[in-house]
């Protein structure tokens, strides 16, 4: 018996078997497509066993479900046992830690999207490129092309990778900015999800912070070089010469002083 026979002739129960290893299996979330090509068959019946399959893990004595994220099946431990498993997985890897900017940055391009880094920095008032770049580096956002403008900058919106941790069918399925907030926490594992904030890079466009030491220091650098130069010319007028001063070195004799001065006067 071939394996195209194989395949028509599966029953319920082994159509079932076999969705449940695929899914299981799968390192990403397995699409309609793939399952069908792999286990043969009508489209219609494959999709109506998934039906089943996810109906099936659905009860309360099961503590994984299947869900459909970002297109695909996937499985996922059920949301009572969250704070167990990341325990568990605490003790295995360490967490994906986001800072509080990371998180309002990938928010703002999750809403925005597809959107470019002067967008988001307006968004923000702050420059996000070293935001952007974390955010590209952990796999949560992806480059969308380049926008037809000046420039054409690139274009950033939300990856894969982010509807599957957030735990997303599609982007339609986005929730409230509040709800976002209290997702991302979950998904990151609370509090302990939360990197400690690090500074951000101030927008060009942004005036400068009262009290930047460049700004402090201008000033009396410029005060400075003003008395060097005053001081400077004071030291060429000292060395400056009087006529009779050069005269009297020409010739070798002291320069009248001013009592000789006053008696040739009276003479």
């Amino acid at each position: 018996m071939t394996s195209d026979e194989k395949r028509q002739t599966m029953t319920e129960q082994e159509l079932q078997s076999a969705l449940e290893a695929i899914i299981y299996a799968a390192d990403e979330p397995a699409t309609l497509d793939q399952i069908v090509a792999a286990v043969g068959g009508e489209r219609a019946e494959v999709r109506a066993g998934l039906d089943r399959l996810v109906a099936s893990y659905a009860v309360e004595e099961r503590g994984v479900e299947i869900r459909k994220v970002a297109g695909g099946w996937k499985m996922y431990t059920k949301a009572q046992h969250h704070e167990v498993v990341r325990r568990f997985i605490k003790g295995l890897r360490p967490p994906l830690r986001l800072t509080m900017p990371a998180l309002e940055t990938l928010s703002v391009i999750a809403y925005k999207q597809p959107a470019t880094l002067p967008e988001i920095n307006e968004v923000r008032g702050v420059n996000c490129g070293g935001v952007v770049k974390t955010l590209l580096e952990r796999r949560l956002i992806t480059t969308a092309g380049r926008k037809e403008a000046v420039g054409r900058p690139i274009l950033y919106r939300t990856s894969k990778d982010f509807l599957m941790r957030f735990g997303l069918a599609d982007l339609e399925e986005l929730p409230s900015l509040k709800e976002f907030e209290q997702l991302a926490q979950a998904a990151l594992g609370a509090d302990e999800g939360i990197a400690p904030t690090e500074p951000e890079e101030v927008s060009e466009e942004a005036p400068p912070p009262i009290g930047r030491p460049e700004l402090v220091t201008r000033e009396p650098q410029a005060r400075d070089a003003a008395d060097i130069e005053t001081q400077a010319g004071d030291e060429v007028s000292a060395r400056e010469e009087t006529p009779q001063q050069a005269s009297s070195e020409v010739s070798g004799a002291d320069p009248p002083d001013d009592g000789a001065q006053s008696k040739a006067a009276g003479k």
